[in-house]
């Protein structure tokens, strides 16, 4: 099976894994929009008290205390996370243009994110009379209703703008012109071709449909969004992530790079529907994966560490020492790659199937509402329990469903585990006994 899947699976997915456009689309999210949804959230929790406690004796009063002092300034609370959720695709769309000219030659990144992030800004205004538009009508569309427009659009007008460029489409400067004059000089005219290009645009999809593109095109992809919150579609991400991990390919990395606009799409309209005190729907997030099922390191492998450490071999223990701190923090390659698990037939199967069925019963949590929706994508290395707490906006079932997680999956690595161990341990005691017959010898 592991050599069918090299010679099927290992080379096209590791093109995916190196592609240019999805690796610039993963690094806005990551890098550039990130820091902003965690801040947006922060006030999100503090504008919305984690009323699920409130009935506990204990906390109770101090939830009820909570929930009086902010009901009278929520709306002020709600400030900085509308603002912030609400310039996510304008954040994306200047990560994507910057990531991308980042990896061509000769290319100034900066002005390109720029550019990029003015086109997307263009599109999300009807074309009609711009003093009758109030702000915070279009905030819904700089936020999670444009990411799918911000991405295209940002890779398009990239590669127009290094098209244009490198065929002279620039107003050349005497070499005694400061550089940062050069530099300015040297994209006007892509400027001026490619924003009155998306002005256009705009213009005819307002005139015909009534509609920006932004809100046209989330309509064509509201279908896959939709699609890419069921229970097979988290099923489908999470066998190919764990397929690939086995294979030594970093699965998280290149199935996000495909799905991170609906994730996103997701935990935006879930932190929307809070907001406004409405019912959130979106399951499938990034969280989902990283706060959920990969406890430990992709495979939910905490439970794996600690087995390690009083492990009987001296190999898995060795490994186990390096591996279990990077593992409090949800890092595991030292373990993937060290006991290894990567193209390990007997660590493979448990590899694959404890994160199955993690993912089976975090689904179930939340589509029958026994756990809240997820509002907060913290970073991926917050620790067990901590990261559930925040994902969920504080709740203390996410922290219970967490620990079950680690305990189902130890359960199913356990005899896999064991089999593995019982193999080295025979191995290494072959090898002492042959080492020994050497040293009596000599």
């Amino acid at each position: 099976m592991i050599q069918w899947l090299e010679d099927h699976l290992m080379e096209p997915l590791g093109k995916i894994a190196q592609n240019k456009y999805l690796q610039s689309i993963r690094d806005a999210f990551v890098i550039f929009a990130l820091p902003i949804i965690i801040t947006g959230s922060i006030f999100l929790i503090i504008a919305n008290p984690p009323d699920e406690i409130s009935g506990m004796p204990v906390l109770g009063p101090l939830v009820d205390a909570w929930v009086n002092a902010v009901e009278p300034i929520q709306a002020q609370l709600l400030f900085p996370f509308n603002l912030t959720f609400g310039i996510m695709a304008i954040t994306v769309a200047f990560g994507v243009g910057y990531s991308l000219a980042q990896r061509k030659d000769d290319m100034d990144s900066v002005m390109a994110g720029i550019l990029s992030m003015l086109a997307f800004f263009m599109t999300a205004f009807p074309v009609v009379d711009i003093e009758e538009i109030a702000f915070g009508e279009i905030l819904a569309v700089l936020g999670g209703e444009g990411l799918f427009v911000a991405i295209i659009l940002s890779i398009l007008v990239t590669e127009l703008m290094d098209f244009l460029t490198k065929r002279g489409f620039t107003f050349e400067m005497p070499a005694s012109v400061p550089p940062y004059v050069v530099r300015s000089f040297r994209v006007v005219v892509p400027f001026m071709i490619i924003l009155p290009l998306v002005w256009a645009l705009q213009w005819i999809v307002y005139a015909n449909f009534e509609l920006t593109l932004p809100q046209a095109i989330m309509a064509m992809f509201q279908p896959l969004v939709t699609a890419s919150n069921t229970y097979w579609a988290a099923l489908g991400m999470i066998l190919v992530m764990m397929v690939l991990w086995g294979m030594g390919i970093h699965g998280m990395n290149v199935v996000s790079s495909v799905v991170y606009p609906f994730w996103m799409s997701q935990l935006a309209a879930n932190a929307d529907a809070v907001a406004a005190g409405e019912q959130a729907t979106g399951i499938v997030t990034e969280p989902f994966f990283h706060m959920f099922t990969h406890i430990g390191g992709s495979g939910v492998t905490l439970g794996l560490a600690i087995f390690m450490l009083f492990s009987a071999s001296i190999q898995i223990k060795q490994v186990g020492k390096t591996s279990i701190v990077p593992s409090i923090f949800n890092i595991n390659e030292p373990l993937i790659f060290g006991l290894p698990i990567v193209l390990n037939p007997i660590l493979f199967i448990p590899f694959v199937m404890a994160p199955v069925v993690v993912v089976t019963i975090n689904y179930i949590m939340f589509a029958t509402g026994v756990m809240p929706p997820v509002v907060v994508q913290p970073p991926f290395t917050v620790p067990l329990g901590f990261g559930g707490f925040l994902a969920t906006g504080g709740s203390f079932m996410a922290v219970l469903i967490q620990v079950l997680n680690v305990i189902v999956a130890t359960i199913i690595y356990y005899p896999f585990f064991k089999r593995y161990e019982k193999q080295l341990v025979k191995q290494e005691q072959a090898d002492a006994a042959e080492e020994n017959e050497q040293t009596s010898s000599a």
